[in-house]
């Protein structure tokens, strides 16, 4: 990872790979240099996994909730 730039939450970063730019949230890069390989969720459910900012949560909540990020679909219902 070149200096100066940055990963977007939740971005998978292939082993081995060079990357010479941002990676935007919730992607899947890979290769030297790295490129787009997909989108790991639509564009419209990646905005509101980035809202909720579960990552923040206390780690007691985090584990009363775990089951529900078994669903994104269900998580995102209950928590944004």
């Amino acid at each position: 990872i070149l200096p100066g730039v940055c990963i977007g939450n939740g971005a998978v970063v292939g082993s081995l790979s060079v990357v010479t730019r941002d990676v935007e949230p919730y992607t899947i890069v890979g290769g030297a240099p790295a490129r787009l390989i997909k989108k790991r969720f639509p564009g419209a459910i990646a905005e509101r996994i980035e809202k909720s900012a579960w990552w923040d949560w206390e780690h007691e909540t985090l584990r009363d909730r775990l089951p529900d990020f078994r669903d994104i679909r269900l998580f995102l219902h209950k928590y944004c």
